[in-house]
């Protein structure tokens, strides 16, 4: 069965499974499976504070075109029995250290022969690129939804959102978190990984503190295919914003598609209103993996 086949059985029921990373952070892995057996698997990473169950709309359309979907819950949200405050902090060497590596086992022991593909959505398609940095053997290629890097440069009214990476750290260790779900913008964040990430959003480079790892040059090394799907009136992500991330990795192919509103059937394509209608976003990811060199289908 080709990639952009659909399934007409019903899909099977979501697993899910249980993680546990190396410094006792508990969280549950979702895995949708398509009817038939797979030899694709997606491991999606979600955006800044959204729980990995808002994204099994988007697993189950990849599942009805062959692609089993295994989708990572972030530490401090959903499922995950960790949540910032003063006295639980983390920031992206521990997503990338023990959570990603727990998931990845839990997928593995379930399903140990499939291609894997990482993906991501915002700051997911940002943590795929540098996981697979860190694991390039392990990965076959690299999908970015509506997702590029928070360099300020790279967006309109940059000088504001410099300031505004200024202040996220400073606010974060005031409250002993960010307070995300107060100001508008991702949940209740730690304050390392606020940290982290407006580092990169002044600099326009990648680190990750406590890792000593020099990603931009693990990123320059990487050669994957990559599919790029931005949304057309995704303001979060302009299209410079993802040419910066993509111009990190010279050395992987990339695909880069812009998605309408037309496309979604929706009245605009924004950073999230298509996470309720991703059949377009699967059928553009299914024909992507179809058009892979050496691609043997579903």
């Amino acid at each position: 069965m080709s990639a952009t086949s659909f399934v007409s059985a019903a899909l099977p029921p979501c697993d899910v499974l249980p993680v546990i990373s190396a410094d006792g952070a508990r969280s549950e892995l979702l895995l949708q499976r398509p009817a038939t057996e797979a030899t694709q698997v997606i491991y999606w990473l979600s955006a800044l504070g959204v729980a990995a169950k808002h994204y099994l709309p988007l697993a189950q359309a990849l599942a009805e075109r062959g692609m089993a979907v295994a989708i990572h819950e972030w530490r401090g949200i959903g499922s995950s029995n960790k949540r910032a405050d003063r006295h639980e902090d983390w920031g992206y060497r521990q997503l990338l250290e023990d959570d990603l590596p727990a998931g990845m086992a839990v997928l593995r022991a379930s399903l140990p022969s499939t291609r894997l593909t990482l993906g991501g959505h915002s700051l997911g398609g940002q943590m795929a690129a540098l996981d697979a940095s860190l694991h390039p053997k392990e990965v076959a290629g690299l999908l970015v939804v509506a997702s590029g890097a928070p360099y300020w440069r790279q967006f309109p009214l940059a000088p504001l959102l410099w300031l505004a990476y200024a202040l996220a750290p400073w606010l974060a260790r005031l409250v002993g978190h960010l307070p995300g779900r107060r100001i508008g913008f991702g949940g209740n964040e730690a304050r390392q990984l606020i940290d982290d990430w407006a580092r990169t959003g002044r600099t326009g480079r990648y680190a990750a503190a406590g890792m000593p790892v020099d990603f931009e040059a693990l990123l320059g090394k990487l050669e994957l295919p990559i599919l790029g799907l931005r949304m057309h009136d995704d303001w979060l992500v302009p299209q410079a914003s993802l040419s910066w991330l993509l111009g990190k990795m010279p050395r992987s192919p990339n695909t880069q598609q812009v998605i309408t509103a037309g496309d979604l059937g929706n009245d605009k394509a924004d950073h999230f209103g298509w996470m309720k209608m991703p059949d377009a976003i699967a059928a553009h990811i299914a024909q992507w993996f179809q058009a892979q060199p050496g691609d043997s289908g579903t």
